[in-house]
């Protein structure tokens, strides 16, 4: 079995930036059960998406978390506003664990040992599948909640929700145009299965 905790630790330096290392490890932990349900050989063997595979969902993850780290200092530092920065890293950083559950029918074989059909299947989408898993680990209700991404999955969206789905967008918009020259609603429009 792959050393999936050493994995996440090495390719998400932004753990770091979780002052919490409760937290930090609740992060770590989710990771480490969906890469071993979805029984993947590596965590950067995760796609981007389901059909863009030239952009590891380990490279718009990290995007994603810059992204909104960055608006978070601007709310802070220019709007006055107070973001938890714990939350909207953790979040950020878990928005997409759930691919490990949704990607797996899309890959090469070689890439994946043996998923637990329990878990890893398509049927449910990532941001669902991601909140569930930082439910089970027990990661507080502020990251829960601003996991789901899509419109409607949340009714009451907190400021970090909000963050980590600006710069969930943010990135998409920037990885759709670069992989394939479309927006990333171009994108959703063709191929999502999930609208957004």
């Amino acid at each position: 079995m792959p050393d999936y905790e050493s994995q996440v630790r090495e390719v998400f330096p932004e753990l770091d930036a979780i002052d919490n290392p409760a937290l930090s490890e609740k992060v770590v932990e989710a990771w480490t059960l969906g890469l071993e349900r979805g029984g993947w050989q590596h965590i950067e063997d995760i796609p981007y998406a389901w059909n863009i595979h030239e952009v590891t969902n380990v490279e718009h993850v990290r995007g994603v978390t810059r992204i909104a780290r960055q608006s978070a200092t601007e709310q802070r530092d220019f709007h006055g506003a107070d973001p938890d920065m714990d939350v909207v890293v953790a979040a950020c950083l878990l928005h997409d664990v759930g691919k490990c559950y949704e990607y797996v029918d899309f890959v090469d074989d070689e890439q994946l040992l043996e998923p637990d059909r329990t878990y890893a299947t398509e049927e449910i989408p990532h941001s669902l599948s991601g909140y569930a898993l930082a439910h089970e680990v027990g990661c507080p209700l502020a990251v829960q909640r601003a996991i789901p991404h899509f419109i409607g999955e949340i009714p009451t969206r907190t400021m970090e929700a909000e963050l980590v789905k600006s710069a969930n967008a943010a990135s998409s918009n920037a990885i759709t145009q670069s992989a394939m020259g479309i927006t990333l609603q171009e994108w959703v429009d063709e191929y999502s299965q999930t609208q957004n």
